[in-house]
């Protein structure tokens, strides 16, 4: 019987719990496998092993170098790979503890040599505005994984709900409409299921699976064995090809798509980067500073925060040698959005949000780019700009 590996995560715990049950359930000889990083502080992350009729065994592992993440990394393929060497088990169920993001564990299984079969968020509505609005610490929550640990949990959050194709979806009674629509809105290419209410009807399939009398599981576990591709997983969160949300506009929440070919002033767009990161419960995309005409810089906000990063050259900053060592999928992205004198550089950002004020927020952007005058000056004269963003690119 061959191993397969399914990542459960999310800040909502009681989502997160709900779904590992189900799946549990719905898998009889499956195995839950969860490290908890809340003993960290006192220099150990313990370790949990379980199946359907309880647990088979626990134990600690001692921090690497202060960091619970890189000791979880060191004790999870080693389990796995027992599991998979063992044979009796269908399905591993690795349930990640809260702030721990599903990417960074899900590359770090399959380097290890084991299949992902899925990787899924677990989400209750009604906790997605008040998570996506909460600049918080995660070390003043208590949900750091590392003393060093300077995220929060707004952005952990929008990171662990959009790397993962699958949302596990908690019939929430607080939900309404507009949690359902934000939902929708923010992640539009997942699949979202509903996690069974453990109503009879509901746990119907579940049971007839688990007894051997229907072949064919549940949708959420279908969904955890349908496949998981780890390259296509990157790439749809890079900042060059990310596949962004589309215009939107249902139940009181707005998705807002701004693309324009001219570059920002960087002093401007810096005096107005407080009022555009408050804008929108999420913003993400690509910019384009003038006076860094061949970086393509990240854009991610939430919470009120926002984080600015280079992601290296734009593919029309490259030498056209260059070309063949960029992957597919970004050459393809570059295609896009090619415009035939800057290429891919370009601005790309999009604001998710109930009650988004488009208007307002196109008239403040509109006034961060560069001027007719400004813009004629040329790349040289675009150079010669005060560097408002060395300080937030730490040059």
């Amino acid at each position: 019987m061959s191993l397969s590996v399914v990542i459960v995560g999310g800040l909502h715990a009681d989502a997160r719990r709900a779904t590992v049950a189900h799946l549990l359930a719905d898998v009889p000889d499956g195995v839950v496998l969860h490290h908890d990083l809340a003993t960290a502080a006192a220099g150990t992350v313990v370790r949990t092993v379980r199946d359907a009729r309880g647990v088979r065994s626990a134990g600690e592992t001692p921090l690497i170098d202060d960091c619970a993440c890189c000791a979880l990394r060191e004790d999870l393929v080693p389990e796995l790979r027992r599991l998979a060497q063992d044979g009796t088990t269908r399905l591993a169920i690795v349930e990640l503890w809260d702030s721990v993001e599903p990417k960074a564990m899900t590359e770090v299984v399959v380097a290890g040599g084991l299949t992902v079969t899925a990787v899924i968020t677990a989400v209750d509505p009604a906790l997605l505005l008040p998570y996506l609005g909460n600049g918080d610490d995660l070390a003043d929550v208590g949900l750091a994984a590392a003393a060093t640990d300077r995220r929060t949990v707004a952005d952990t959050f929008a990171r662990q709900l959009e790397y993962a194709p699958v949302l596990a979806v908690v019939d929430s009674p607080e939900a309404d409409d507009e949690d359902r629509e934000l939902l929708a809105q923010l992640h539009p290419t997942a699949r979202r299921i509903p996690v069974p209410d453990g109503h009879p009807a509901a746990d119907a399939s579940a049971r007839a699976y688990a007894s051997g009398t229907s072949s064919r599981p549940c949708g959420l576990t279908a969904a955890a064995l349908a496949g998981f591709d780890v390259e296509a997983a990157a790439a749809a969160q890079h900042p060059a090809c990310a596949l962004l949300p589309a215009e939107a506009d249902a139940h009181g929440v707005a998705t807002f798509v701004w693309h324009r070919n001219r570059p920002f002033h960087p002093e401007r767009l810096y005096a107005a980067l407080e009022d555009l990161t408050c804008a929108a419960a999420r913003s993400r995309g690509r910019f384009w500073l003038a006076d860094r005409p061949d970086v393509l810089l990240h854009w991610d906000a939430a919470g009120g925060a926002l984080c600015v990063e280079s992601a290296g050259p734009w593919l029309a900053a490259l030498p056209d040698a260059a070309w063949e060592l960029v992957p597919p999928v970004r050459r393809a992205a570059a295609a896009l959005d090619w415009h035939p004198e800057h290429g891919d550089c370009c601005q790309h950002l999009v604001f998710t949000s109930p009650g988004l004020d488009r208007d307002g927020l196109e008239r403040l952007l509109e006034t961060c780019l560069l001027t007719d005058a400004e813009y004629a000056g040329g790349r040289d004269a675009w150079k010669r700009l005060p560097p408002a963003f060395d300080t937030l690119l730490e040059v």
